[in-house]
């Protein structure tokens, strides 16, 4: 079901519920007003009348001429006036309004919700002679209940209008509403496939206008973490090509010229002149040769200690490489006995991410000390973490100036491939802390 049938649908029903309350309302508010016309008509007219039989005493004036000129008051067009002497006889009679033709009359079903059908009452007055005389008064509320009529017709009338625009007008909104939610999603839609270059247009409504500025944003961060990640994979490609043709130069150069040399002794050790001692030592010098180049290669390819000794003894054989190397540079590293028992692909990313640490702490940051901290946290019953902390006390740098170098884009991809979390802590002059935290 759309929302713009859902917002019709409730205000079509708000409208109803508030028509049936407001039709109820004003039809008890329109029968108490008819009661109270027609109770004001009745209470006049029998004051009239009253002070009519007194001034015709004073004035001698016959009960049938006032009763005459009572009779052509437009006041007293609804009310039907009888005089009844005691012994039952009509003195007067008005001449019957209900017989009066009315236009615009009002349909049955209203007259009766408006009627209650007690419109009679009886007075009793004294004649200019001093006879008692009974008054009778019956009332015709169709006057008042035409006049009510009338008023609901304007306010129904009105409510059903209000009730038209306001349906057009929520209408009105909701196609602006729509088309802006449409481009939004278009917006989306190309996102998803792979254009986020994408950009959505501002808009005048200030919530959309806050989509459209966070739609934006993530298309640029996407084309960005795109960019990034073509120009990582580009490079890998090229380490690995590089990789390869040294490789290859190495077999070709080590690997080729020893087996060529050994080949040469061996025929050299066939003829029965060849001294054999000395051709043995030198195939043996050569295969030492070649089992140390091997296992250069082997080592630079794959650590084979991280597979023989584990990520601890790894890691120390690390340090110590890189201490002799540069003996200016403190390294220390806490590393509990726990982690050899990690899965070999967190180990082999793990490790990696720390060589690089330590060669950008080297080359980069000027450092004197520099710290490698590997603690498995136990978050709960079965939730563990490994977090991974490699601090200096180098130059450092401001954080929004950090260059997002390879180096630092390999990490932060090894780390991801893990589900992991990567971050960095740096300011001028205070060092840096790379952390990494690995769920298990």
């Amino acid at each position: 079901m759309s929302l713009r049938y859902q917002i019709n649908l409730r205000i079509l029903f708000s409208s109803l519920c508030i028509l049936i309350l407001g039709g109820s309302i004003a039809i008890w508010q329109a029968r108490a007003a008819v009661d109270k016309e027609v109770e004001s008509s009745i209470n006049l007219a029998v004051k009239l009348i009253a002070f009519g039989f007194s001034q015709v005493e004073q004035n001698a004036q016959p009960e049938t001429d006032w009763l005459a000129q009572f009779n052509t008051l437009k006041e007293t067009r609804h009310l039907h006036i009888q005089l009844r002497q005691p012994s039952g006889n009509i003195l007067k009679l008005t001449p019957n309004n209900s017989a009066e033709q009315h236009e615009n009359l009002p349909p049955h079903w209203f007259i009766n919700l408006l009627e209650d059908g007690h419109y009679q009452t009886e007075h009793k007055i004294n004649a200019v002679n001093g006879a008692p005389l009974t008054l009778i008064i019956q009332a015709n509320p169709l006057d008042e209940i035409t006049e009510v009529w009338a008023e609901s017709l304007a306010f129904f009338g009105s409510f059903f209008f209000l009730t038209l625009f306001t349906f057009l007008t929520v209408n009105l909104v909701f196609n602006k509403a729509i088309r802006s939610t449409t481009t939004i999603v278009e917006a989306l839609q190309a996102i998803e496939n792979g254009h986020y270059q994408q950009s959505v247009p501002e808009f005048a409504i200030t919530e959309y206008d806050i989509i459209a500025k966070a739609v934006n944003h993530l298309g640029h961060e996407l084309h960005i973490t795109q960019q990034e990640n073509r120009a990582l994979t580009q490079h890998s490609l090229e380490i690995q090509e590089d990789e390869r043709q040294r490789l290859s130069q190495e077999l070709h150069d080590e690997l080729g010229q020893s087996i060529t040399a050994i080949k040469v002794m061996a025929v050299t050790a066939a003829h029965k002149k060849a001294d054999i001692k000395q051709t043995t030592e030198t195939i043996v010098g050569i295969c030492d040769h070649v089992m140390k180049v091997v296992r250069s290669m082997m080592h630079q390819l794959h650590p084979l200690v991280l597979t023989e000794l584990g990520l601890k003894a790894t890691m120390e054989d690390l340090l110590n490489h890189w201490s002799v190397r540069n003996p200016e540079l403190t390294l220390t590293i806490d590393c509990p006995d726990e982690v050899d028992g990690l899965e070999q692909k967190i180990t082999i990313q793990v490790f990696r991410v720390v060589q690089e640490c330590l060669t950008n702490i080297v080359r980069h940051a000027q450092a004197e000390q520099a710290q490698i901290k590997l603690v498995i946290k136990h978050n709960g019953s079965f939730e563990k973490t490994l977090w991974l902390e490699v601090s200096d006390d180098g130059q450092g740098c401001a954080a929004d100036k950090i260059k997002t170098g390879f180096g630092l884009l390999g990490m932060r991809e090894r780390i991801k491939s893990l589900g992991g979390e990567f971050t960095i802590q740096t300011s001028p002059q205070q060092g840096m802390t790379i952390i990494a935290s690995i769920p298990l």
